[in-house]
């Protein structure tokens, strides 16, 4: 069965890797940006849906603040992007978690990395449940099983990064590059149709958007204010991904800050122009875009008809930019998608390096730390994969319903990380003499203050707007993973405290005064005889075996057999009148350690080493139930001395008699 389970694994994963091979070779700024872009600028592909989306509930009429809206998100976007120009610079070894541990202390650092946590999570499950609307558009097929694609994409995306496959540069570059010329082309098409008078209308600007019946007003009063409050914080999700470049500095090619500080700004100047762009030119093309278009969307008096399909709006623009030529509009959907996965990927690579930093660092199972035999970190991949794929079965693959739970975790850390930066400045201009670098100080302690107050006024209004439309599921979940972190290093440092050699060292060497060895013995046979010569070759003080007198024809018998082989051991029968096994044993060996404290216990329990998983359900009940109570026993040793059965022969590729029944024993 084990050689079954090893070579499925090898298939899947691949040969094991050695560790001197693990390592990076640095990344030119060409190849740097679509490695870390890919995350920011995918979300651009779901970001104007989200506020066309939002906006849509009030009516046509308010879809057309569209892009003032997209404006503020693009001041909020550029913000960010100089404030965290100056994280890079001063902390080029670490990111968020690092920069709030250093400044605001541990319980801040956890704080961060809680939000960073869920926001890799929501990650992957809103860009691969948005690429798998996208392949619906391009797939008839796939349509109503957007949430199967996206489990899929999750699992496939897992698979490859439990194999080790690294981020590849030219692959990573020929994605994001692509996508990036798909949505140009489509602009500079698009723009000159709309110089010309040709750039044609959508298909979805000839139907009625129905308000909701508190908002047929449009956007007056204090209701239109919050929906555009709410729109604006479903548009931040473009900020997502920023903070990527913060975590890889280390990845760049020397000088290592100065190339991660330009690459943000050519990420934050491409990411604001695509904003703009597909937000210009929905509105040139009346793109409608609703959450529910058989309730929101009405053609001529009357709702759209049942099979009506709502592309995405990058979709849709690309639909009328270059109609008649569908190949086009196959090949910007497919690399959108596309995209979409490759900034999946990206959080399957920091997801399970965060894992591994808060492993270290003791607020995360140690697990969590170690690379598997791919020089991948298994476990952090794998406790990703499945979290994600939950939120995506749990809702549906509905990019909107995921929406409102994604940015709160980015506004967390990033206020976080910019408040740190404050303190980090400041620190830093109460020992600086130079007047020159002071000058420098300050500027940059602005820069992250503005950054501060603009990120903190953001996570505001996003859990004002969206407390009751999800965000609390994100707010609990990271709580959840606060305390739990905090629980995680508390019991690792007590059991540091409790292990630690303490003043005096000599004193954990003493010796036992005495060994007391016990042999359990079920019945005399081949097992019982090994375990008999293994304990008395360890040369014990005091040497005897013990069985449980349950049935009393066994035991006579017994007693007999042992006698005629004249074994220089003695053999103790324990009294068991309701006929149980483990407590009397236990009761014997307490009151052996009460006799003499002093003295080390050994207990040998003969086991069966069986070679079929249905063995072991008919096989060592009784010895594990006594070795899991005797382990509680302070001052006992549990000796487990294997016996390998016929059907084992095989399992290991070492078979034979000579080799199976010689092994010797197992502590």
């Amino acid at each position: 069965m084990s050689d079954i389970v090893d070579a499925a694994k090898r298939l899947l994963l691949g040969r094991p890797v050695r560790s001197d091979r693990e390592g990076h070779a640095p990344l030119p700024k060409r190849v740097a940006l679509p490695v870390f872009a890919s995350d920011a600028l995918s979300s651009v592909a779901y970001a104007p849906d989200e506020i066309l989306l939002t906006l849509a509930v009030a009516g046509v009429a308010a879809t057309t603040i569209s892009p003032w809206v997209g404006l503020a998100v693009v001041v909020v976007l550029l913000t960010v992007v100089l404030s965290y120009r100056q994280n890079v610079r001063a902390y080029p070894s670490g990111g968020d978690y690092r920069v709030a541990t250093v400044n605001l202390g541990p319980k801040a650092g956890v704080g961060v990395a809680s939000a960073l946590m869920i926001d890799y999570v929501l990650t992957v499950a809103v860009s691969l449940s948005s690429g798998a609307q996208y392949i619906a558009s391009a797939v008839p097929a796939a349509r109503g099983h957007e949430t199967q694609v996206a489990i899929v994409l999750v699992a496939v995306l897992a698979l490859m990064n439990l194999r080790g496959v690294r981020e590849s540069g030219r692959f990573f570059a020929a994605g994001v590059y692509l996508f990036m010329l798909a949505v140009g082309v489509t602009a500079v098409v698009g723009f000159l149709q709309h110089v010309t008078g040709n750039l044609a209308q959508a298909q979805s600007a000839g139907l009625d958007v129905v308000p909701a019946s508190d908002l047929d007003q449009g956007l007056l009063g204090i209701a239109g204010a919050l929906l555009v409050a709410r729109a604006f914080a479903s548009g931040c999700a473009a900020l997502t991904g920023v903070e990527a470049v913060s975590n890889g500095v280390q990845a760049f090619r020397e000088p290592r800050a100065r190339n991660a500080a330009t690459t943000l700004v050519i990420l934050g100047a491409i990411s604001a122009t695509m904003m703009m762009v597909i937000l210009l030119l929905a509105r040139a093309t009346g793109v409608q875009y609703v959450e529910d278009p058989q309730t929101q969307l009405s053609s001529g008096g009357g709702p759209v008809p049942a099979d009506y399909v709502q592309h995405p709006v990058l979709g849709q623009l690309a639909e009328v930019v270059f109609r008649g030529a569908p190949v086009l509009f196959v090949a910007v959907v497919a690399v959108t998608a596309f995209i979409l996965v490759l900034a999946a990927n990206t959080a399957f690579n920091g997801f399970p390096v965060l894992g591994s930093i808060l492993a270290k660092d003791g607020y995360l199972p140690r697990q969590l730390h170690t690379r598997g035999d791919r020089l991948a970190f298994s476990n952090g991949i794998i406790t990703l994969a499945v979290a994600a794929i939950v939120l995506v079965w749990v809702f549906d693959a509905e990019v909107t319903r995921l929406i409102q739970l994604y940015i709160v975790g980015v506004f967390v850390s990033f206020t976080l990380s910019q408040l740190g930066m404050v303190r980090h400045w400041t620190r830093a201009l109460r020992t600086e003499p130079n007047p020159r670098e002071r000058s420098r100080l300050r500027r940059s302690r602005v820069i992250n203050a503005v950054g501060l107050l603009l990120t903190a006024g953001v996570l505001v209004i996003v859990l004002v707007t969206k407390f009751t439309h999800g965000a609390w599921i994100a707010v609990l979940a990271m709580a959840l993973i606060f305390v739990l972190m905090r629980a995680i290093r508390k019991h690792y440092d007590r059991v540091r405290d409790e292990l630690a050699l303490g003043d005096d060292p000599a004193s954990t060497r003493a010796l036992p005064s005495r060994v007391h060895a016990i042999v359990l013995v079920s019945r005399l046979h081949r097992p019982t005889m090994r375990a008999l010569s293994y304990a008395r070759a360890t040369r014990p003080s005091v040497l005897e075996a013990v069985t449980v007198g349950v049935d009393a024809d066994e035991i006579a018998e017994m007693t007999r057999e042992w006698e005629a082989l004249e074994l220089p051991v003695a053999l103790r029968v324990l009294d068991s009148p309701y006929r149980e096994i483990t407590r009397p044993i236990l009761s014997y060996v307490r009151s052996v350690r009460r006799e003499s404290p002093r003295d080390l216990v050994v207990v040998y329990v003969p086991e069966y080493v069986v070679g079929h998983w249905w063995e072991r359900l008919l096989h060592n009940q009784s010895a594990m139930r006594l070795k899991s109570r005797l382990l509680f026993t302070p001052g006992v040793v549990v000796a487990s001395v294997p016996w390998q059965l016929s059907s084992t022969q095989g399992q290991t590729g070492l078979e034979g008699e000579g080799y199976t029944q010689n092994l010797p024993p197992r502590y």
